[in-house]
């Protein structure tokens, strides 16, 4: 049989790559004679340097020390393909986990500035960022401050780090704003919330940030004092990604914001795998209704469905009703007996998975 492994990052525990790795080693243990293809895969989030990566091998790592999202310094890998087009993860300079403890107000995206000029004085002509686990909802005005932009209040004092300081912005000074590279900038996203309102970045993510209600009624009013001297276009899908982040870079720097998953299946040529493929598994952290919304598993099932190719998933926890598009689902709780056991050694379990699909999916 011809296996495809296309598997997102499970967040903050396994990487795409070693989960691919971890769920063929357990499908080759019942079934060694089958031919298995490893795809990682990413939507713009955590894994998406290491998805690149793995589909050009001739991209040149990189990395650059920066403030992260609570200042301190952090190492942020990217990529130069050999194009000069740069590929930048937001997770890695200014991503959630990176913080000692939440602060929503605060956090910032400054660090993804650094990259971003770090890739443009290495000769960048055209930035590919992966938008996706932000630890702020500063509508990536960090990110552009470090390129230049400044902030100024009324009585044209600076203003602070953090999403809480745009309440009070009253000027955008642009003069010394980098320009955006020849070949424009990509913003690859996971999400197609609008900047503000009950569906935005503030009312939907901040709590995951540590926001309660008093914040993200801050925020949100931040981010549309924001928009109102910003302009762009606040409503469009996807701009509230990364508290906002793709909003100010498209308005500002006159970024693109596409559909990450899709995009980084198209470039590891997910399609052409899946023809003549008799089966295919994927999987992430958490499977539930929201996995089906622009995230790499909801996408390969769409893919897979249209070349009519059976998929197993496996998550860490599956939450609700698993859709008739997936033949077989596996929960790595479930298998390990709890989320400790399960969080202490994944890629044994993740392997586990893969054995039991081999079985539930085939007839040996």
């Amino acid at each position: 049989m011809r296996v495809v492994v296309a598997p997102d990052s499970f967040k903050g525990s396994v990487t795409a790559d070693d989960a691919a790795r971890a769920l063929a080693s357990g499908w080759l243990a019942h079934r060694p004679g089958d031919d298995v293809r490893l795809l990682p895969l990413a939507d713009g989030g955590e894994g998406t340097v290491d998805a690149f990566a793995a589909a050009l091998p001739d991209a040149v790592r990189r990395t650059t020390v920066v403030p992260g999202p609570d200042g301190r310094q952090v190492s942020a890998a990217w990529l130069l393909l050999p194009d000069r087009t740069a590929v930048l993860e937001l997770a890695q300079s200014s991503g959630l986990p990176l913080m000692a403890s939440p602060d929503p107000l605060g956090a910032h995206t400054y660090g993804l500035g650094v990259v971003a000029r770090a890739a443009l004085d290495a000769g960048a002509t055209r930035l590919v960022i992966g938008l996706g686990g932000s630890a702020s909802t500063d509508g990536g005005t960090g990110a552009l401050r470090a390129l230049g932009l400044r902030l100024h209040d009324d009585r044209g004092r600076e203003l602070p780090l953090g999403g809480a300081a745009l309440a009070e912005l009253a000027r955008l000074d642009t003069t010394d704003l980098l320009p955006a590279p020849p070949g424009g900038v990509q913003l690859l996203v996971d999400v197609t919330a609008p900047l503000t309102g009950p569906a935005g970045s503030a009312a939907v993510y901040g709590p995951q940030k540590g926001a309660g209600p008093a914040d993200v009624t801050l925020l949100d009013g931040a981010l549309r004092r924001l928009a109102e001297l910003a302009g762009g276009q606040p409503d469009e899908p996807g701009a509230g990604a990364a508290g906002g982040a793709a909003y100010g870079l498209a308005a500002l720097w006159g970024a693109r914001i596409v559909p990450g998953a899709t995009t980084i299946a198209e470039l590891v040529g997910l399609a052409e795998a899946l023809v003549g493929a008799d089966v295919v598994l994927t999987g992430e952290g958490r499977f539930d209704e929201t996995s089906l919304t622009g995230k790499v598993v909801g996408s390969l099932l769409d893919a897979a469905g249209a070349a009519a190719v059976p998929v197993g998933v496996v998550a860490g926890q599956i939450s609700g009703t698993v859709p008739g598009s997936v033949s077989a689902a596996m929960s790595l709780v479930g298998l390990a007996g709890s989320v400790d056991v399960a969080l202490n050694d994944p890629t044994t379990w993740l392997a586990a998975a893969g054995e039991a699909l081999s079985r539930q999916l085939t007839r040996g």
